[in-house]
């Protein structure tokens, strides 16, 4: 099963271009990984007869041995490690799975389905993507794509049920520097993380302005395309791989089914409103480019659209110009200290993420300032290791990370914490969360078996033979 074999290795790729095409998605991570694990485990079955043999039974409720085994040729599929005997570590997974649902149950948790509906729609959109049409789809799985659907939103509500019965059980957990010291303390040698090479930076940054001709040519280009499909002369789908700049060009345009919350709000607002699908939008601008989009299919509240994405390129003149303005502003900075790099943030950078900040860059994977060098932009990342903390870039040109345009920047170092082992004075926030997370994990355990002592259990012969991980599955006469 190639197609699936690698996509968790490749889901950073993914999310940068989700970040890149936010006429599409917001900027949210949405769990591809799992579209891929799923999609694993949904192939296993369409593969796979095996007899509906109880291994275990929870309550009244039977665990089969079609579900271990499906289970555990997804993992393989996905070259997830198993810590022991997969027919020991998977049906106590399973289980431990329908007791979490079974309180939810109990305390009536319930899932939104707008919530759920989005992230179906965000997984069959990946599968319609990397497989190339809901057909394939249905013949790689040798399901329905409704049924394909249907396994989805389940995995999903049930995921999103035992999440919100966690969150439930622990969320009276409040951590103190004095308990994250004492945690520290009390951990082995051979515990304390070892923490890679990590930087702080400030960014200023300028957009140079687009030509109102190179505007004005751009405009002229989608008006061509849309006059083209109008009279029937050619094929939306096919000017969108020719000549869209979205990724999504290389599949025709298609967004695949979206909510309106999804897509930003220009775009958004001229999608919606589309009732011919033999017709083209107007042009619609958005911070990403221009567009032009054309309706495939409305069903509720959300839609499935094609659109060609043009983006409009800064000349190299104005780029120079943007080049030399940094380059003053740095040599004020550095050479006549008129102003320091956080007045030049404030005052000049046209960054909105990090004007109002001093400049100083927010790692939004950990809400903190430091960064790993993999998780700077690779402009940023390629300048901060030529400098020393305290020290100032020259000007340089990079992708801006949500439109793709070209803008100038100048960075500052401010400080480089070398790869070490963990302490409290430098990673108080990662200690902090590794001490948040085992107090959580110790509350979960210890509710979980009181929750197998009170419920009925019964594990067939042959499956018996385990070290579970939690006590009192196997029940004393």
């Amino acid at each position: 099963m190639p197609k699936f074999a690698y996509l968790c290795n490749d889901i950073s790729q993914r999310n940068s271009a989700a970040r890149a095409t936010k006429q599409h998605m917001k900027p949210k991570h949405i769990a591809l990984c799992i579209a891929a694990a799923g999609a694993a485990a949904l192939y296993a079955a369409a593969q796979n007869n095996i007899a509906e043999e109880v291994a275990w039974v929870i309550g009244d409720d039977p665990i089969y041995k079609s579900d271990i085994e499906r289970t555990y040729q997804e993992l393989q599929q996905d070259r997830q490690p198993i810590d022991g005997d997969p027919y020991c570590v998977i049906p106590e997974d399973i289980a431990i799975e329908r007791l979490f649902l079974h309180q939810a149950d109990i305390d009536t948790v319930e899932v939104a389905e707008s919530m759920v509906q989005q992230q179906v729609d965000a997984q069959m959109n990946f599968l319609v993507s990397n497989l190339g049409s809901r057909e394939k789809v249905e013949q790689y799985f040798r399901k329905p794509f409704a049924e394909i659907r249907e396994y989805y939103a389940t995995n999903m509500t049930n995921r999103y049920r035992v999440q919100q019965v966690k969150q439930s059980l622990t969320k009276n957990v409040k951590v103190t520097p004095s308990d994250v010291r004492r945690y520290f303390n009390t951990l082995p040698q051979d515990s304390i993380p070892f923490v890679p090479l990590q930087v702080e930076v400030q960014i200023v940054t300028i957009n140079p302005p687009v030509p109102r001709e190179e505007i004005e040519n751009v405009k002229a280009r989608l008006r061509d395309y849309t006059d083209r499909v109008n009279r029937g002369e050619s094929d939306f789908s096919t000017l969108a791989i020719l000549y869209s700049e979205a990724p999504e060009g290389v599949r025709g345009g298609e967004l695949g089914f979206v909510g309106r919350g999804t897509l930003v709000p220009e775009f958004a607002a001229v999608a919606f409103n589309l009732n011919d699908p033999k017709k083209v939008s107007k042009i619609v601008e958005t911070e990403f480019g221009f567009h032009i989009i054309q309706l495939i299919e409305k069903r509720g509240d959300r839609i499935n659209c094609r659109h060609i994405l043009l983006r409009p390129k800064v000349s190299d003149e104005d780029l120079n110009k943007a080049i030399a303005r940094l380059d003053s502003v740095r040599t004020d900075i550095v050479d006549r200290n008129e102003f320091d790099f956080a007045t030049a943030a404030r005052y000049i950078s046209q960054d909105k993420d990090t004007r109002y900040s001093n400049g100083v860059m927010m790692n939004q994977e950990t809400g903190t300032t430091q960064f790993q060098m993999s998780q700077l932009p690779q402009e940023v990342a390629r300048v901060v290791a030529e400098l020393q903390p305290g020290e100032v870039s020259k000007p340089f040109v990079m992708k801006d990370t949500r439109s793709s345009r070209e803008i100038v920047a100048i960075v500052k170092l401010t400080n480089r914490i070398d790869a070490h082992q963990a302490n409290l004075g430098d990673d108080y926030q990662l200690l902090k969360g590794m001490y948040e997370e085992s107090t959580k994990q110790a509350i979960i355990d210890k509710w979980l078996e009181k929750k197998i002592a009170d419920t009925y259990v019964r594990i067939e012969d042959g499956w018996r033979g385990c070290d579970f991980r939690h006590k009192g599955w196997i029940k004393s006469k």
